[in-house]
This record gives C-alpha cells, sequence and structure tokens, in this order.
C-alpha cells in the first residue's frame, strides 16, 4: 500500500528550477532516504511533502487519514512548558478519554445509576467501548513511552519539571524529536535527525527506527545511519530524482553500475552511428549500393540518440602531504588535568601515547570534554597539570569545528592569502578552485559562508600547511555526502599522523586504526576500526553480566588455592599466551592473503570495463573465471580469517 505519493513535483526559484518533474513514493512500513548535494533541494522536496511549501506544479497524494510528521533540521521546541508538560501534551486527546473513563467509573459508583439496570447497563457499555479504544491507542503506556524516549534522547537525568527556555538549543532540537516520535504519524519525516546526538544516541534512534510502525523518509548526511536503516535511496541531482534499491552503500555500487552500463550503452551506440553515418557518406551516390545506403540513412533518421551519461556534479579535489616526516613518537600525553575557572575538572589523570602514522579516533558521549582535550593537545588550551609532548619533527594542524580560526572580516581568497602571502593569487585561486570556490566565488565574505562553505575554506587552510600531525574536531560537520568522501579519499593517502573527533561512525569505519573511549574513569583504548570496538564493548558487557551472576555462587563457595595451584596457573597462562601469539601471527598473514587478493579483484574488474575486454566475449568471460575464482578464495579465506578471530577471543 502506498502512503505517500509525489507527483511530478516542480518548484523553482526565480528563473532557476530546483525541483522538475520529481517522482516519488512510500510504502507502508518503508523507509527510504533522500540524497544530493547541499542546495540541491532535499529540504525543499520534504517542506512541500509536509505541506509548509507549495509546489509551482504536481501534486503530493497521501490515503485519507493519513498524518504526516515533519522534523526540519534547524527545529527547536519554543515553549515556555516544562519537559515532561510538553511530552505530556502530545497525548492531549488521550489523556481527555482518560477523563472520560474517569467520569464514568464515578457514575457507575452513583446508586442514582448501579441501582437503575438500564441506566446501569448503558454506562457499563459506554465504558467498555471507550475502554477498548483507549487501550488500542496505548492509554495504559503512555508515560512509559514518555519516559522511554527521554531516556533514548538523554533526558534520562534531567529534572522532568525543567522548563524548556533553559535548554541549550540542541537539547530542544532533541526534544522536538522526541516529541514527533511519541506522535506516532504514519509517515514521518526527518530532516538531519542525527545532528546533536552523540554516538549511543545515534544508535538508540536507528533501533527505534527500526521498529517503527510507520513509513519513514530520511535526509541524512549520516551514512551509517542511513546503511542501518533504509531499503531504498531517492537521489537529487540537477533538479531530478533517481531510484536505488539498497541501503547507502548499495546505492553508491549501483550508482556506480548504473553510470558505467549507461556509458557503455552510449559509446556502443556512437560508434553504430559513426559506421552508418560513414557508409552513407561514401555509398550514397553510387547506383550499386545507393539503396543499401539510403536503407541505413533511414536508419540513423529512425534511431532514438541516446544522450551521454552525466557522471558526478563537480566534486572538491584536494589532499593532504607533509612537509617533513616525524619521528616514531608523535604524542605522550602524562597525567593531563584541564579545568574550568579553576574548579571544575573536566580532563583528569588522562595518559595517551601517539604513535607515527597512527589514526586514531576519540570517541565518548558529549560534554565528556573530548573538544577540550583536543584544544589542550593542539596548544589552544593550557592543562591545570600534565603534559602534552610532541615528539622529534612534529608538525601540528589543527581544525575546530567552530571554524573560530577564520576571520569573518575577511573575503575567501585572503582568508587563505593572508596566511600564505608568498603564494601568487593564480596559486591561492588554484587551491580555492579545488575547493569549490571558483570565479566571484572567492570575493565573498567569510561571514556569509554556508557551514559547509566554511568547512572547505578551514580544509584548504589546512591542507596548505603540510603539517604531519592533524587533528581534527569533527571535520565531517557541514559536509554533504560527496564532500566527506572526498576528505576520506585524502586522508586515507595521507603519510601523516591523524587525531580525531568525530561521531560519523561510517568515517570512524573508515579512518580509524585505533579507537580512544573517554570516560569519566579514563581512556580506554581499542585497537581496530568502529565495528571492531562495537564488538569488544559487547563482549566487556557479556562478561560484567556473567560476572555478575557468577558473584553469588563465588561467595558460597570460597576455597582456598590448593598446593601447585599457582605453578600449574603460570604454566598454562604462559602456554595459552603463547598460542594466542601463533592466532595472532596467523591473523596477520591471513589478512595480508585477504588483501592481496581483493587487490587483484579490483584490477580485474577494472580491466574488464575497457572496451577491448567487454567486447571481446572469450576474453571478457576468462577474466570473468578469473575473478570468480578469487572471490571464492577470498570468501575461504573470510571463513579462515572469522575462525582465528573467535578463536583469538
Amino acid at each position: 500500500m502506498i502512503v505517500l505519493q509525489c507527483a511530478n513535483i516542480t518548484k523553482a526559484y526565480g528563473i532557476e528550477t530546483i525541483l522538475d518533474g520529481i517522482k516519488l513514493e512510500l510504502k507502508k512500513n518503508e523507509r527510504a532516504a533522500l540524497v544530493g548535494r547541499n542546495g540541491s533541494g532535499k529540504s525543499t522536496l520534504l517542506k512541500i511533502i509536509a505541506g509548509e511549501l507549495s509546489s509551482d506544479e504536481g501534486e503530493v497524494i497521501t490515503p485519507k487519514g493519513t498524518r504526516i510528521g515533519y522534523l526540519d533540521q534547524h527545529t527547536g521546541l519554543d515553549s515556555d512548558r516544562t519537559i515532561w508538560d510538553e511530552m505530556l501534551s502530545v497525548f492531549d486527546e488521550l489523556r481527555a478519554v482518560e477523563e472520560q473513563l474517569r467520569r464514568l467509573e464515578n457514575a457507575m459508583a452513583d446508586p442514582d445509576v448501579y441501582n437503575d439496570e438500564q441506566k446501569y447497563e448503558k454506562t457499563l457499555k459506554e465504558y467498555d467501548n471507550l475502554q477498548y479504544d483507549f487501550q488500542e491507542r496505548g492509554g495504559y503506556q503512555y508515560e512509559a513511552d514518555i519516559r522511554g524516549i527521554l531516556a533514548g534522547l538523554k533526558f534520562d537525568s534531567f529534572d522532568y519539571s525543567t522548563p524548556i527556555t533553559t535548554l541549550s538549543g540542541g537539547q530542544k532540537t532533541r526534544l522536538a524529536l522526541g516529541k514527533l516520535l511519541l506522535s506516532k504519524p504514519e509517515v514521518l519525516i526527518l530532516d538531519e535527525p542525527t545532528n546533536h546526538l552523540d554516538i549511543d544516541t545515534l544508535r538508540w534512534l536507528e533501533n527505534f527506527l527500526s521498529n517503527y510502525k510507520g513509513s519513514v523518509l530520511i535526509v541524512s548526511h549520516d551514512r551509517y545511519f542511513l546503511d542501518n536503516i533504509v531499503s531504498k535511496v531517492y537521489e537529487i541531482s540537477r533538479s531530478e530524482a533517481s531510484l536505488f534499491y539498497g541501503n547507502y552503500t548499495r546505492y553508491l555500487e549501483k550508482k556506480a553500475e548504473r553510470y558505467e552500463q549507461e556509458m557503455r550503452e552510449f559509446e556502443k551506440q556512437q560508434k553504430e552511428i559513426a559506421e552508418l553515418e560513414d557508409f552513407v557518406a561514401r555509398n550514397i551516390a553510387r547506383d550499386s549500393t545507393s539503396k543499401r545506403a539510403q536503407s541505413r540513412r533511414r536508419k540513423l533518421e529512425k534511431m532514438e540518440i541516446k544522450e551521454k551519461p552525466q557522471g558526478d556534479e563537480k566534486s572538491a579535489r584536494f589532499s593532504f602531504d607533509i612537509e617533513r616526516e616525524s619521528g616514531n613518537e608523535v604524542l605522550n600525553i602524562y597525567d593531563l588535568n584541564v579545568f574550568y575557572e579553576e574548579t571544575n575538572p573536566v580532563i583528569q589523570d588522562l595518559n595517551l601515547s601517539v604513535k607515527k602514522q597512527e589514526s586514531i579516533a576519540l570517541i565518548g558521549p558529549n560534554g565528556i570534554g573530548k573538544t577540550t582535550l583536543l584544544k589542550a593537545i593542539a596548544g589552544r588550551m593550557a592543562p591545570a597539570s600534565g603534559t602534552a609532548q610532541y615528539g622529534s619533527k612534529v608538525s601540528v594542524g589543527y581544525y575546530d569545528q567552530e571554524q573560530a580560526d577564520l576571520d569573518t572580516g575577511k573575503d575567501v581568497l585572503h582568508e587563505l592569502w593572508d596566511e600564505y602571502p608568498l603564494k601568487t593569487e593564480r596559486e591561492i585561486r588554484t587551491v580555492l578552485g579545488n575547493f569549490l570556490f571558483t570565479g566571484e566565488d572567492v570575493l565573498k565574505p567569510v561571514s556569509s559562508l554556508s557551514g559547509g562553505e566554511k568547512s572547505r575554506l578551514a580544509l584548504s587552510k589546512l591542507m596548505m600547511k603540510k603539517a604531519n600531525l592533524l587533528i581534527f574536531d569533527e571535520p565531517t560537520n557541514h559536509l554533504d555526502l560527496d564532500s566527506k568522501e572526498v576528505l576520506e579519499s585524502a586522508l586515507l593517502e595521507y603519510p601523516g599522523t591523524l587525531l580525531f573527533v568525530s561521531h560519523d561512525r561510517y568515517f570512524l569505519n573508515r579512518m580509524a586504526t585505533k579507537i580512544v573511549e573517554l570516560d569519566h574513569s579514563g581512556l580506554q583504548e581499542y585497537p581496530g576500526d568502529y565495528d571492531y570496538y562495537l564488538m569488544k564493548k559487547d563482549e566487556e558487557r557479556q562478561r560484567a553480566e556473567l560476572r555478575a551472576q557468577e558473584q553469588p555462587a563465588a561467595a558460597s563457595g570460597d576455597r582456598a588455592g590448593a598446593p601447585g595451584e599457582d605453578k600449574k596457573a603460570f604454566l598454562e597462562d604462559k602456554e595459552a599466551k603463547k598460542q594466542a601469539r601463533r592466532r595472532q601471527r596467523d591473523i596477520e598473514e591471513t589478512e595480508q592473503q585477504i588483501e592481496a587478493l581483493e587487490t587483484t579483484i579490483e584490477q580485474l574488474e577494472e580491466e574488464m570495463l575497457s572496451p577491448e575486454v567487454y567486447e571481446n566475449h572469450e576474453k571478457a568471460a576468462g577474466m570473468q573465471q578469473q575473478v570468480n575464482e578469487a572471490k571464492e578464495q577470498l570468501e575461504t579465506l573470510m571463513e579462515k580469517w572469522e575462525e582465528l578471530q573467535l578463536d583469538n577471543e
């Protein structure tokens, strides 16, 4: 059943068409993503669907009675109520039914009613019908629902009588999301719902939306979030919409496949047209071949000419390089303490070692002090005690999520040129062009730039520095999906060392070689990417639960160690460590084999796209056989790797 349909939605501002004949549909309980560059029209389309903006042409169609709930990315609750009263207001109708039930209960207890059989039966029937409706609409659990939503959005530690006017902008946005989720519309439309959420809250929201009894349409720059939620993707590009089935990663794959297929078909037709035109030109004047030439001309005239497929819109192009290499010891933090106003400790007794070419992600809940720690490391904030000591030949580049280093009194050109005055204007313009500042764009005041533009300008300054240690605080904030991928590609090729804070789990997975978790007890290190960190955290929770279950039994059955048990335990531990080292070597060797096979497969598949291969069926079939065999070997190695990992735990 289709619960939402956009039929040929068109919207223009002046002479610029933002949306042109957009078609989109959402079925019952379906989750879809809307993606595209910043400024492509995603938010405009959502506002049209939500009824907050009119379209120039087309219509939005929904079945009668369908409720659409919409969360604008800039929404924040503007209310004089308390947290609890504002959430409770979602259930005003239900609470009115509850009051009516109480009145009927009082009526049934009235002697004038229960002594009158006819009156009593009528009141009882009305009560039963109303109670059934109340129960079906969640009347006996709405307060539990409120507490569940508030807990999921990290308000469980708040006094629910707190006035909303005292909350921060991010907290008001989270409350607006919570209020919308409590209203349970049949169609939920979310524009950047992951803003202002830490990683734990993101995971909660993913689980909530995965189990939501309704349809969901999402705009988000969080690719990990989209991968876990959606089953189809609409891309808006050049004012038109294209549909791709699958999650975000599958969308990227299908988009690339579609482009390659369309390009092959276009090139094949262009070759056929050239051959037909050549034959007509050479044979139209000959009596013996004139009829054949005329036939080919007619074929040309009837042919539906394919347009050349358009690749991605222009992307930023940049890379990060270093002036010189650092020593192996890049950064050592010893007993670091940072205070606010000399009384409020934010960072306490932290120790951390960073080695050359490591890529370390610092994660933790909002407000724990991650940004403060980065500022102390980068020298932007003086520690109360302890040291952050750089190694030999280390040069530091720092990216501030607030772009505080940008001078709003300058234009784009001079913001970069004043930093590097020995460069020519042409060189500076070339760098800015790589970050999509072209022509008159370089004369824009920095104060007028969007969040994404400021991010790109800050990245351009950082790129020019050629530091061998880059410290990033939320580098993907404000960047659209395409710019995030360009940034990731650049950083994956970066030969220096990375230390960064990010809530972008897709970015964490691609970039991190080590996860460092900051909580109130200090720092905990996890070698690997974000998924590995999650696996280890789950294992820790399971072990903690197991210990909690075993403690009562252990308390009742304690006994002293028998003679020789210590020695036996020592030998067993020694042998276990020996086996663990052997398994680790096997894991590393297997990983190297996997990496080599993946490279081989990638090279073969790239060769298969070349005309000399795909036009030669035998050669293409042979190479496909090689790819299939390599993939079988890869699957065997992956199974071996998984077994080794399980044995190693």
